[in-house]
């Protein structure tokens, strides 16, 4: 006899608690574009493509559920079956993943001075792991039975959620390092820089932490779908993270200014640049805007006098 409440119950409280973060993830939306009406188009157009992939992620969710819970009321024997919905769940979670690290990929580019050997890894598992995740929708949609895939392709499903993890972990670590690399002297740039690290760790260790529980479920609970209902959440956390760090950018220029006005020296000036023309910042920080005045001091004799010329 299947397991109603791991089942049923498990995909239920998944949605739900999916729902409560889609939710979120709309609202940061809407707060996004209310308070960076100046940023990049570019940057604007990945807002609304991740907007319109959750709110699809949401859809596909509730759907699955209607299959389960209506659909196929009292038919326990049909817990194996699986709806196309449920199946391009986890494709659309992929492709949500994929412009998130493409996103912070992006930033430990321009961190790092256009390294691209520290950037490539980085893409290059975020890619294969779309790949994994796509194949894995691919066959749920032929297979059609929990069964049948797990006794076929239990590696492939793994496979996507450990590239996923792996990714989270790799940019986690490079954006600390360079970030550390970063500080200067300077007491107000060091508490930005600080904040941002502490923000870091907070953002990979949560998205990584959910992707690995939804693995071990999936690895070591044979007989329910709790993975199913956990794998809901993890697009969702993802789609909060990016969001997060635009609109986190005001506090931290708000940070920046309530300390001293002088901007640091790092360094170089490209990683400076890369620093304060990030999404991490206030768009509305550019660094040719700033000026520095340097007063020097010159002191000569002239026809037996002194004299002192300040520029």
């Amino acid at each position: 006899m299947a397991d109603i409440a791991r089942n049923h119950g498990a995909l239920l409280l998944g949605g739900l608690l999916a729902a409560g973060l889609s939710g979120i993830v709309s609202v940061q939306t809407i707060i996004y574009f209310k308070l960076y009406p100046l940023d990049q188009p570019i940057l604007k157009a990945l807002v609304v493509i991740i907007w319109s992939l959750d709110l699809t992620h949401s859809g596909l969710i509730c759907a699955a559920i209607w299959d389960f819970l209506i659909q196929d009321f009292g038919l326990a024997a049909d817990i194996d079956i699986i709806p196309m919905a449920l199946s391009l769940t986890i494709v659309f979670t992929a492709i949500l993943t994929f412009f998130v690290h493409c996103f912070f990929a992006h930033r430990i580019l321009l961190l790092s001075q256009r390294n691209w050997y520290l950037t490539m890894p980085v893409l290059f598992l975020a890619t294969c792991r779309l790949c994994s995740a796509s194949a894995t929708s691919a066959e749920m949609i032929r297979l059609q039975m929990f069964s049948l895939f797990k006794a076929q392709f239990r590696w492939l499903f793994s496979l996507g959620l450990a590239l996923s993890s792996i990714v989270d972990i790799l940019v986690t670590i490079s954006l600390f390092v360079l970030l550390t690399k970063s500080r200067s002297r300077s007491l107000s740039l060091n508490h930005i820089i600080d904040s941002l690290i502490l923000y870091t760790f907070e953002i990979g260790s949560l998205t990584c932490a959910a992707t690995i529980v939804s693995m071990i479920c999936w690895l070591t609970m044979n007989s329910n779908l709790i993975f199913m209902g956990l794998h809901f959440v993890i697009g969702k956390l993802y789609a909060n993270s990016l969001l997060a760090s635009l609109n986190t950018r005001r506090e931290l220029r708000r940070h920046r200014h309530s300390h001293d006005t002088a901007i640091p020296a790092l360094a170089s000036p490209r990683r400076a640049e890369a620093f304060f023309n990030s999404p991490f910042m206030d768009s509305e920080i550019q660094l040719q805007h700033v000026q520095i005045n340097v007063e020097k001091s010159i002191t000569y004799e002239h026809s037996g006098s002194l004299h002192t010329s300040r520029n």
